[in-house]
């Protein structure tokens, strides 16, 4: 998750306002190849962990897109140190591709001594063990842009170039006031700073309310970037953000607007069938033990009204334009179905 402590357990700023360090390494895939790296299916491994939001962005895509095979995929466990992610839920403990037992070893294997957090999702690759890139937020989109020859037939334009600007402008405002300002409310070290965060968040999240009462998606007619970006944090928002973080005016399930939108994306074959709640609660709780210094991990929300009837239908849109939905889950990424809803 793209937060680096200080020491381990140690995410609140004492001095007040939480600042996200997004000093990514910068380098990215392309077909040009013009960083070094071209596109070329099967070179790349996507590491990830399923508890982290920003990582679930790239799952998501991926499997919306039809990756699976052109861009193999790690799954470190739901905790980490402060020397980074493990891959613990592989047998022996190793990922059975890169052979690495920690993130880690990838980025001091290019960068010795790397200093910065290593965080996930993170690119690597497989013919050299290095990483590549860790910056979300291009991983994404280059998903969409750069592998379009290696995309699914049918896969969806999730980034279609006349909805940019628009995509681009709501990703800014989601990211600074909802995405991250969960986090600076959680990670707040004193009570302005809380109060500020908090204030932020909520009045963001009545904006998107308004936003999506007549529209479907949050642009255009269809899904976009947009939609997958705020999704994986209002997924997280009752398991963890309304109580361990102190994000609590309302519920997620009290603000009906958002409520559907989040269940209607969760029902959408490539959302929720990515979503682990149990990975997801132990990640927040075991990890941030100056907020919980137990590291006692509350077995709620009960997870069966994901399920419900959201209604959203009545607004039109089509999830994938012209497109058509991803096909069944690989086995090998198949979530455990004591960790979700669906079945």
């Amino acid at each position: 998750m793209p937060e680096a402590m200080t020491e381990p357990g140690a995410y609140v700023n004492p001095t007040g306002e939480f600042t996200r360090d997004q000093r990514y390494i910068a380098t990215r895939i392309t077909r040009d190849g013009r960083d070094g790296y071209p596109v070329e299916p099967g070179r790349y491994r996507l590491v990830v962990s399923r508890a982290c939001p920003w990582a679930s962005r790239a799952v998501i895509v991926r499997r919306l897109l039809g990756l699976e095979d052109a861009i193999s995929m790690a799954i470190a466990g739901p905790t980490h140190d402060k020397r980074s992610w493990t891959f613990d839920l592989a047998p022996g403990g190793r990922d059975p591709v890169l052979g690495y037992e920690r993130l880690q070893e990838a980025f001091f294997k290019r960068f010795p001594g790397y200093e910065r957090g290593i965080t996930v999702p993170a690119i690597v690759d497989v013919t050299t063990g290095e990483v590549v890139t860790n910056d979300y937020p291009s991983i994404t989109i280059d998903m969409s842009l750069e592998w379009r020859e290696h995309q699914r037939p049918g896969a969806p334009d999730l980034y279609p170039e006349a909805l940019r600007p628009e995509i681009d402008a709501v990703n800014e405002v989601v990211f600074k006031d909802v995405n991250n300002g969960v986090y600076r409310c959680g990670f707040a070290g004193t009570q302005e700073a809380y109060d500020a965060a908090f204030t932020r968040l909520f009045d963001r999240l009545d904006w998107l309310s308004d936003r999506l009462a007549t529209q479907r998606y949050l642009v255009g007619d269809t899904i976009t970037e947009a939609d997958v970006r705020l999704f994986t944090t209002l997924v997280r928002f009752d398991p963890v953000y309304h109580g361990h973080f102190k994000c609590n005016r309302q519920k997620l399930t009290e603000l009906p607007v958002l409520w559907a939108y989040a269940r209607d994306l969760f029902m959408t074959p490539g959302f929720g069938d990515t979503v682990d709640f149990d990975h997801i609660k132990r990640h927040y709780y075991e990890v941030h033990r100056d907020i919980n210094p137990t590291g006692i991990v509350p077995l709620g929300p009960d997870l069966a009204n994901w399920l419900d009837p959201h209604g959203r239908e009545a607004l039109g849109g089509r999830p994938f334009g012209d497109g058509t939905p991803p096909g069944p889950v690989r086995p090998d990424e198949v979530v455990p179905p004591e960790h979700t809803p669906l079945r």
